[in-house]
């Protein structure tokens, strides 16, 4: 594998992150949600991300986001079927998107917006066998605007990125708790911030904690050195198996693509900061140095 290219598969799992990710915790996206009638906007997260594969049920929906807890996603889901739809959920978060993006970064719409049609064309070719989330999102209808349509394509190859994350996981043997253990250690994140995030309790902790001591990856109730190691290795066969997206995309656009967002993610993930805190989005961050590395 061309490591120049592996390298460009992990910028842009990044920056992709950072152009799609702000949207998750921006208040506008939450007020929009709820004033379709959901209480308080809750579950908007998972209503507007899941929304393309919301109608194949709570358990489909909990099987693809991974490691987030089954009771969070069910609640989530069910207060958009109560109160509104899933379309009109999306709807909400994409209204937002587009008034989002033109006030934080208008600096780059108009040129993000000129990469949809190739954006898609990528998504497009990608194969859907075994990403369910990407597929769903793939054929969900697509907007005429421009601005939008570019950020959703982006979104859904971001998409096939998160289903070949979790698909790794599934090969070794890994749980969404202990995936969010590793992943939360790996970052450098204290008390299993990441896993709790998710809806893990003090019982589901430690057996996923338990699971890593028997495979050599902790000690002593916490991620060791080889679970960190570990957990890079994962991260960078991810990146070697997300090289295609940006092969098909081709090397000018690609650099395009990195030229817009790459500067413009620390603002974007500032409103991150603002609106939630500094923890939120992890995948979006630069990962903060450990004591094993």
């Amino acid at each position: 594998m061309d490591p120049e290219w592996t390298e460009t598969s992990r910028r842009m799992g990044v920056a992709s992150h950072r152009l799609i990710g702000w949207i998750y915790w921006d208040p506008v996206g939450i007020e929009r949600y709820a004033a379709l009638g959901v209480p308080d906007g809750l579950g908007y997260y998972v209503a507007t991300r899941a929304a393309p594969l919301g109608d194949a049920g709570n358990a489909v929906v909990t099987a693809a986001l991974y490691s987030i807890h089954a009771d969070f996603v069910a609640l989530a889901l069910d207060l958009c079927r109560q109160h509104t739809s899933f379309v009109s959920a999306a709807a909400a978060r994409d209204e937002a998107v587009v008034a989002g993006l033109q006030a934080y970064v208008p600096e780059i719409v108009d040129e993000l917006a000129a990469l949809a049609e190739p954006l898609w064309a990528v998504a497009d070719t990608l194969p859907g066998e075994g990403r369910p989330l990407f597929a769903a999102h793939r054929a969900w209808p697509r907007p005429d605007e421009p601005l939008l349509s570019a950020w959703l394509a982006a979104n859904c190859i971001r998409e096939w990125r998160g289903d070949t994350h979790w698909a790794i996981h599934v090969n070794e043997g890994l749980d969404g708790v202990t995936a969010g253990v590793l992943d939360g250690a790996w970052r450098a994140y204290e008390d299993n911030w990441v896993a709790r995030s998710r809806g893990a309790d003090d019982e589901a902790l430690h057996r996923a904690v338990a699971v890593l001591e028997q495979r050599d990856l902790a000690t002593d109730g916490a991620v060791n050195g080889n679970g960190v190691a570990y957990r890079q290795r994962l991260e960078d066969r991810l990146d070697r198996l997300c090289v295609e997206p940006w092969r098909l995309l081709g090397e000018a656009r690609t650099r395009r693509f990195l030229d817009l967002v790459e500067p413009v993610g620390p603002t974007l993930m500032a409103r991150v900061d603002q609106t939630a805190g500094p923890n939120w989005m992890p995948a979006g961050r630069d990962r903060r140095a450990t004591l094993d590395d």
